[in-house]
């Protein structure tokens, strides 16, 4: 791992089950996701030992971590990068990411933007250092949702790891 990680999960195992993931689908084998995969994702978000957020405020993150703390998850420190050229793309989010990834020698990114078009909602990645998508949150437009900028992070966060079968702590 680049920038001399401490990230405890086997990165011999997780590369090598997606490795398998890929040849499966190349071979036309492929029959759906498993349990392997998904375990394989939650314990690299879980052991994640250098966690930036990208953004160029310090709002975002303060909510990003109070979920995560919510599940067991390492505090994210915020990288403060200027994202806004990344509206500039077709998936701003995914941007946010891969810029952060270039900046960045941490264990997992998460950043947060525009889903695509302007009014097409927005979206909340979890990217490897490698800049591949873990899971996502999703909420529609602020117009329609009408929550505050914390409530609508926080939950597009939940949402992502409740998308992968993590579940926040003391809850049944």
């Amino acid at each position: 791992m680049k920038g001399g990680s401490k990230l405890k999960v086997d990165i011999m195992v997780f590369e090598e089950i997606i490795k398998t993931a890929y040849k499966e689908s190349f071979n036309g084998m492929r029959k759906g996701d498993k349990e392997e995969e998904i375990l394989a994702i939650q314990k690299y978000i879980v052991e994640a030992k250098q966690i930036r957020v990208a953004n160029k405020k310090n709002i975002k993150p303060k909510v990003i971590n109070k979920c995560l703390k919510n599940f067991g998850i390492g505090e994210a420190k915020h990288l403060k990068i200027d994202t806004d050229p990344a509206d500039l793309s077709r998936t701003p989010a995914i941007t946010k990411c891969l810029m952060a990834v270039d900046q960045s020698a941490a264990d997992l990114i998460v950043a947060r933007g525009r889903l695509g078009i302007p009014g097409s909602g927005s979206m909340l990645v979890l990217m490897d250092n490698k800049g591949r998508i873990l899971t996502a949150g999703f909420s529609p437009s602020h117009i329609i949702h009408k929550k505050p900028l914390e409530e609508a992070v926080y939950n597009e966060t939940k949402m992502a790891l409740e998308r992968i079968g993590l579940k926040e702590l003391n809850k049944s």
